[in-house]
């Protein structure tokens, strides 16, 4: 069939679509499905009808069926001519007319049973429409197998082991992949009828027994690894600090104190009286920088991490496992153990006269916050103390009352929530899930202000050694003029915070309360505590960092913004961990009491019922209830659980 033979009303295909012929000139007029009309040069059609074709609705007929076609390449198999489309019509439909033609060229363009152009069509060889017949009957087999796995999810069905170990076990990835936040998108869902989110496809998950409560996807959906760091520490190198250069401090009494259920103590304090009344206060930090040092392989593996990902099922560190038992303090029979000192000379106000960092050997003793808090009630007055005889942590505790004290005058912000210890205990049945609530222990406000304390030190260190450091800044909040007490007072200050800011360059922290802030004592759990001892060892320029000059301004600033990126996963991780976890712990507890206090109120909107923002202590829980007509900030109420959407880590309380 030639172009140059066209007529108005002849059937042509346009980009794979029938069109009429509707008037010839320096262009070709079409009219295409749906009405709608083109103009196109004669190179862009192809003719496959020569005859009249008044509507498309013409080609309107069901598909020929698969016998009919396969009898066609049957017939023309054995045919040496060459064949065109109006012969493979006929042999298919048994006429010559627009429909027939059209349905011929899907035929051709289907690419099954035939190849070639519409002038000349070529029959596929035997092995070839064997292989087709194949990929058909698999084909087949595959939807089959998938109706009925989706069919048997709709039906809320448990999926079985031979449905996991299966075929049917890839249906399932997508969904696992979306859940797990490592794919946008899944096919499995969008049969469904589903939305293609990460909740839905959790819900999924758990209705078919594939994941359990126990299951926490959040590290996943975060990118967070649930397997400590893998690059390994070097035993020793070429420069290590030798004994000389480390002062020795084994005669000062000095306590890591922290939590009983950690196992990473990595600083720990001492304190001397002098007899001018004046105080020595140090704070000796684990130092892991002298074999971490800056792009070596477990440093980029620390910086990618951000920090010890903490979750209730476990600790993830930033630095092998190994590094624990090698750099923390106090671990060791003897006590003994390497540690970088944060020393400081503070008047009997407890202002800062003079400061020192340097390489030290330090005996410590681990003490939990409770047996500090032990030791500490047993005598609170240091009046009748000599210097040669003092209570060291009394000491450290007048110091740490005084520089809290100083913080307040100068702005610090105090906000005061429930500390809850949220654990998983594996057992060799199932998994259980703990809650318990930490005691305000006097002993954690003298560790915090400590370490406040050795980031002054450090701060002036970098001044003095004019090096590019990590620094932690705050702006100022719009706080309440007359903020409220107790548990609703510190929600309306914590709602006034700025977020925090990291830069190589000092600035007021108004949080603390302080004009300058950086962090330098947890080089085991932090990248940016880590990259701070290294800046200070360089500029030491001992042992190992004997050749090594301090990171610039910019190197420093491309590690710390890349550290704090995963640090921040790090953190969204553990956080909504710590919501699945307690939502698990309560699945089994529906219609139970919890006491609770009101953070805020919220009037009606546009007729609904008002609520209330609340506090369950015991749980560390906030959440939003209907509540009655008024209800304050800070009164206490009793709730119900009534529900618990785990997926959406949602729980659903009613005031009685």
């Amino acid at each position: 069939m030639k172009l140059s033979n066209l007529l108005i009303h002849n059937l042509v295909v346009y980009k794979n679509r029938p069109a009429i012929i509707s008037n010839i000139g320096d262009k070709i007029s079409l009219a295409l499905p749906g009405g709608e009309e083109v103009r196109v040069r004669e190179k862009d059609i192809e003719l496959i009808y020569d005859g009249t074709v008044s509507s498309l609705s013409q080609l309107d007929r069901p598909p020929p069926k698969e016998d009919a076609i396969r009898e066609a390449w049957e017939l023309l198999s054995g045919e040496a001519d060459t064949q065109n489309l109006q012969n493979l019509a006929e042999l298919i439909s048994g006429e010559w007319s627009p429909a027939s033609a059209w349905q011929a060229f899907k035929v051709l363009q289907e690419n099954t049973y035939f190849s070639g152009d519409i002038n000349k069509i070529i029959p596929k060889s035997r092995e070839e429409i064997e292989a087709v017949d194949k990929k058909r009957v698999e084909k087949q087999q595959e939807e089959t197998l998938r109706k009925e796995f989706l069919e048997k999810i709709k039906r809320g069905e448990k999926l079985t082991t031979e449905d996991l170990n299966g075929p049917c076990a890839k249906y399932i990835q997508d969904v696992e992949a979306l859940a797990r936040g490592q794919s946008e998108k899944s096919r499995t869902l969008k049969e469904l009828h589903k939305s293609e989110t990460p909740e839905e496809a959790h819900h999924v998950l758990l209705s078919t027994g594939l994941w359990t409560p126990y299951t926490n996807p959040y590290p996943a959906r975060f990118a967070c690894s649930t397997r400590s760091a893998q690059s390994p520490i070097p035993d020793s190198q070429t420069g290590d600090a030798t004994s000389t250069e480390r002062k020795d401090l084994t005669e000062l009494t000095s306590y890591a104190i922290d939590a009983a259920y950690s196992v990473d103590p990595d600083d720990a304090v001492s304190v001397v009286c002098n007899k001018d009344g004046t105080y020595n206060l140090y704070i000796h930090v684990a130092d892991p920088a002298e074999y971490v040092l800056p792009d070596s392989p477990p440093d980029i593996e620390a910086r990618e991490r951000g920090a010890t990902l903490y979750l209730p099922e476990g600790a993830y560190r930033m630095l092998t496992e190994d590094a624990i038992g090698r750099f923390a303090l106090g671990l060791h029979s003897d006590g003994i153990s390497n540690a970088m000192t944060f020393e400081l000379c503070l008047d009997s106000k407890g202002a800062i006269i003079k400061t020192d960092v340097y390489l030290s050997v330090v005996k410590v003793t681990r003490i939990s916050y409770g047996d500090a808090d032990k030791e500490l009630s047993k005598d609170n007055s240091l009046s009748s103390v000599r210097a040669d005889n003092y209570p060291p942590l009394q000491t450290l505790m007048q110091i740490a009352e005084t520089n809290y004290q100083r913080r307040l005058q100068n702005g610090a912000i105090n906000i005061d929530f429930p500390d809850i210890h949220i654990k998983v205990i594996n057992t060799s049945e199932h998994k259980e899930v703990s809650i318990s609530a930490e005691p305000a222990y006097r002993s954690n406000m003298l560790v915090r202000e400590c370490m406040l304390l050795a980031g002054m030190a450090a701060i002036d260190f970098a001044n003095k050694h004019n090096i590019a450091f990590p620094y932690v800044t705050q702006e100022a909040a719009d706080l309440p003029n007359n903020p409220l007490e107790g548990y609703a007072g510190a929600f309306q200050l914590r709602k006034c915070m700025r977020p925090k800011q990291l830069s190589t360059r000092p600035a007021r922290h108004d949080g603390l309360g302080l004009s300058a802030y950086t962090q330098v004592t947890s080089p085991l759990r932090r990248y940016i505590d880590l990259l701070a001892h290294q800046q200070i060892r360089a500029a030491l320029g001992s042992g190992t960092y004997k050749d090594r000059e301090p990171l610039s301004n910019d190197q420093l600033l491309l590690r710390l913004v890349e550290g704090e990126q995963a640090a921040n996963a790090a953190n969204q991780a553990e956080r909504s961990s710590k919501m699945h976890w307690t939502c698990v712990y309560l699945q089994d507890k529906i219609d139970e009491h919890f006491d609770a206090v009101v953070l805020d109120t919220r009037p009606p909107f546009r007729g609904s019922r008002e609520k209330a923002h609340v506090l369950i202590p015991s749980l560390g829980l906030e959440t939003d209830i209907l509540a009655a007509k008024g209800l304050s900030p800070n009164d206490e109420i009793t709730l119900q659980l009534k529900s618990i959407r785990l997926p959406e880590l949602e729980t659903s309380f009613s005031i009685i």
